[in-house]
């Protein structure tokens, strides 16, 4: 583990130049599931953290360096959260034709303000960042009037799901992972869930 002082670290929005860095970090987030849906994207030969990257670096999608926070140490971008407003319907929850994607969309909490990944690379973890992120990501849930807020958790990432109950959330649903040799978990995927005061 690399020693910091949080002092010593900036949260600053994400560009398209940092999406390298941040595809890298969703994969360790997501815990396979970003490999899972980019090699399904790649083209043959091709590497996945270069399929994130095209995709962060999109602007008319969820899933964009614009939705993206960075962690910087010393110019070096050490960890990430990505975060939006959720708004779910009924086709959007429904239409996840993809078997191993589909408990993660049925997970969806509509109209909340929704934690889609964050890391920190491992020899930085430990040390308050994830708190950081947390608090960041409430204070912009606030400033957008969102009263709830919500992410998906695997059950087995016990590290994880205790630092977000110690944070306020709570479980309030679960689905069965469907297995996958690139999904590092199984059991079930949890909704946790944080109402904030107004």
């Amino acid at each position: 583990m690399k020693s910091i002082k949080l002092k010593d670290i900036r949260l600053r929005a994400a560009t398209k130049t940092d999406c390298r860095t941040i595809a890298a970090l969703y994969s360790i987030s997501s815990d396979g599931v970003a490999d899972y849906i980019w090699t399904t994207l790649a083209q043959p030969g091709e590497d996945i953290f270069e399929v994130g990257r095209r995709r962060y670096e999109r602007e008319d999608t969820d899933f964009s360096y614009r939705n993206c926070v960075v962690v910087e140490r010393e110019g070096e971008v050490i960890g990430m959260l990505v975060a939006f407003p959720m708004q779910v319907t009924e086709t959007t929850q429904g239409d996840e034709c993809d078997p191993v994607l589909a408990p993660y969309g049925r997970l969806e909490c509509d109209n909340s303000y929704y934690i889609c990944g964050m890391a920190v690379f491992p020899e930085y973890r430990g040390q308050g960042i994830g708190t950081r992120l947390l608090q960041l990501a409430e204070k912009n849930a606030h400033t957008m009037g969102y009263g709830t807020m919500s992410l998906i958790v695997f059950e087995q990432n016990n590290g994880a799901k205790r630092l977000y109950e110690r944070f306020g959330y709570r479980e309030i649903a679960r689905e069965v992972v469907v297995p996958h040799p690139l999904i590092h978990y199984s059991g079930d995927a949890v909704l946790m869930v944080k109402h904030l005061e107004q």
